[in-house]
C-alpha cells in the first residue's frame, strides 16, 4: 500500500514539472518536512531528550578535580623561630569512583533510554500531524479555488438572466417582480462569491504558514491506495504503529525505572576515593633550621555513605515516583483509547465521504437535467423566473457539495493513515534529500563521555514567511448590473 502511494506521489511530481509554478502534494510535504518550524523545533527538543542518557550515565563514571590556592597570612612572622609561613601556595587533585549506588544509576539510565524512545515516537507523531495539516491545507486551497470558480460562473449566469429578464420586462412579457427576484438573487450571489474569495485567501495563508511558501498552481493529489476495508483492520494496525500510543508506552516504562531508581535514595552508596595535596611556603618561613619548602600528602580509600535519616526526603521521592508511574499507566490507556477513537472516526468519515461523493455526483447530474427542463418549460410559460433561479441555485449547491466531499474524503483518508501510524516521511517516500534520522542523532551522543564534546550553536532551519505577499483570490470582474 505505502509503496504504491510512494510511486504515485513521485509520479505526480514528475507530471507537475510541466506547468509553470505547478506544485504537487509531494512538493508541499517535502517543503514542510524540511522547513516547518514546529517540526524542526521538535527535532531539537528530541536532541535535548537524547542527552538524558549520557547525563544519567555520568553519575556512574569517575570524577576528578583539582583545587589550587594562594594565601597571604597577616600579620607576618617577625623572625626568630616562628614556623608560620607568610604565604602558601597549594594544589590538591582528587578523584572519586562510584562502586555501588543502590541501583539508582542503572535504573536512571534505563529510564532515560525509554524517554529517548518515547521522544522518537512523539517526533513521529509531530511529523504525522504536520503532514495531515499540510494535506488539509492543500486540499482546502483546491476546494476553495473550485468553489470560487463555481460562484463566479454562477454570478455570470445570473447576470445574463437579469439582462434577459429586463429585456422581457421591457416588452411586457414579465413583471417587475420577476426583475426584482433576479436582481436579489444576483446580489446574494455576489455576496456568496466574496465570502468564497475570503475563504480561499484564508486557506492560502494557512498553506503558507505550514509549507513556508505560496501555493501556486496545485495539482490534483494522487489517490490514497489500499485503505483498510474494515475499521477493525485499521485499529489492529494502529495499536501496533500509532506514534502517540508508542510514546505513552515508553513513558510508562521510563516511569517504572524511575520508581526503582527512587529506592536508591534510602540505600547505602559506596565509592572509591583518592587525592593528594601539595603546599609550598615560597620561602616565607624565617628560620635557620632545616625546613622543607614543599609539603606533600596522598590518600586513597573507600567511602561508604549510609543514610539514617533524611528528613522524610526518601519516602517523598518514592511516593512521588509511584504516583508518576500510576499517572503514566493511566495515560497509556488514555492514549490507547484516543488511538482507537481517532482510527474508527477517521474510517467512518472516509467511508461517509465516499458515499457523499456518489450521492453528490448523482445530484449534480439530476440538477443539470432539472435546470434544462425548467428553462424549456419557462420558454412555453409553464415555469416562472423564480423556478429557474431556484434550479440554478440547487445545481450550484450540489456542485459545491461534490467539491467539498472530494476534499473531505481525501483528508479523512490521510487522517486514517496517520492514525494507523502510516503517514510519515518514510511511508510517503519523501526522498528529496536525506531524511532526518533520530536514531542516528541519538547514537552520536549515547556513549559521549568527555566534558569537551559539544556541538556548534544551532542555526535556524525553518524559513520565515514575512516576505510572502498577502494572498489574493482574483477573478474576472463582473460587468455592472
Amino acid at each position: 500500500m505505502i509503496r504504491r502511494l510512494h510511486v504515485l506521489l513521485c509520479a505526480g511530481s514528475v507530471l507537475a514539472a510541466t506547468p509553470v509554478q505547478a506544485e504537487t502534494l509531494r512538493d508541499a510535504l517535502v517543503a514542510a518536512y524540511e522547513t516547518n518550524p514546529n517540526l524542526t523545533a521538535a527535532r531539537e527538543g528530541q536532541k535535548a531528550t537524547n542527552e538524558g542518557v549520557p547525563l544519567a550515565k555520568s553519575a556512574g563514571r569517575p570524577t576528578a578535580s583539582a583545587s589550587v590556592s594562594y594565601t597571604e597570612n597577616f600579620p607576618r612572622s617577625s623572625g626568630g623561630t616562628d614556623f608560620s609561613p607568610d604565604r602558601i601556595f597549594s594544589i590538591g587533585p582528587s578523584a572519586s569512583v562510584p562502586l555501588y549506588a543502590g541501583g539508582g544509576i542503572k535504573n536512571a539510565v534505563r529510564a532515560a533510554e525509554n524517554r529517548v524512545e518515547a521522544g522518537i515516537a512523539s517526533l513521529r507523531g509531530t511529523e504525522s500531524a504536520i503532514f495531515s495539516a499540510v494535506v488539509g491545507a492543500y486540499m482546502d486551497v483546491i476546494r476553495d479555488e473550485a468553489i470560487v470558480d463555481l460562484n463566479r460562473a454562477q454570478a455570470g449566469v445570473l447576470q445574463v438572466n437579469l439582462e434577459a429578464t429586463k429585456d422581457r420586462f421591457e416588452i411586457g412579457d414579465l413583471t417587475r417582480t420577476d426583475v426584482a427576484q433576479s436582481e436579489a438573487r444576483l446580489a446574494l450571489q455576489i455576496s456568496n462569491l466574496e465570502s468564497a474569495r475570503a475563504n480561499l485567501i484564508r486557506s492560502k495563508e494557512t498553506y503558507i504558514q505550514l509549507v513556508g511558501r505560496e501555493p501556486g498552481d496545485l495539482e490534483s493529489p494522487p489517490p490514497l491506495p489500499n485503505l483498510p476495508v474494515a475499521p477493525q483492520d485499521a485499529v489492529t494496525v494502529a495499536l501496533d504503529n500509532n506514534p502517540d500510543l508508542i510514546a505513552a508506552k515508553e513513558s510508562r516504562e521510563a516511569a517504572g525505572f524511575d520508581r526503582k531508581a527512587a529506592n536508591a535514595s534510602r540505600l547505602p552508596s559506596v565509592s572509591a576515593v583518592g587525592g593528594s595535596s601539595h603546599s609550598n611556603n615560597l620561602g616565607s618561613i624565617d628560620t635557620t633550621l632545616p625546613y622543607d619548602r614543599w609539603n606533600s600528602s596522598a590518600q586513597i580509600g573507600v567511602r561508604a555513605t549510609i543514610p539514617l535519616y533524611q528528613g522524610g526526603e526518601s519516602g517523598a521521592r518514592i511516593r512521588q515516583a509511584q504516583a508518576r508511574l500510576g499517572q503514566a499507566q493511566e495515560l497509556e490507556i488514555a492514549a490507547e483509547r484516543e488511538a482507537i477513537a481517532q482510527t474508527r472516526a477517521a474510517y467512518a468519515s472516509w467511508k461517509a465521504s465516499q458515499e457523499v461523493i456518489t450521492a453528490s455526483e448523482r445530484a449534480v447530474a439530476a440538477n443539470e437535467l432539472s435546470l434544462e427542463g425548467v428553462r424549456a418549460e419557462n420558454s412555453v410559460g409553464n415555469r416562472t423566473i423564480l423556478d429557474i433561479l431556484n434550479a440554478e441555485q440547487e445545481l450550484l449547491n450540489s456542485k459545491v457539495q461534490l467539491v467539498t466531499a472530494r476534499r473531505n474524503a481525501y483528508v479523512s483518508g490521510f487522517s486514517l493513515l496517520a492514525a494507523m501510524g502510516k503517514a510519515e516521511a518514510r511511508d510517503l517516500g519523501l526522498e528529496g534529500g536525506a531524511l532526518y534520522d533520530p536514531v542516528a542523532e541519538y547514537e552520536k551522543v549515547e556513549g559521549a563521555w568527555t566534558d569537551w564534546d559539544t556541538n556548534p550553536d544551532p542555526a535556524t532551519k525553518a524559513t520565515r514567511t514575512v516576505d510572502t505577499p498577502a494572498q489574493k483570490a482574483e477573478i474576472e470582474p463582473l460587468p455592472d448590473y
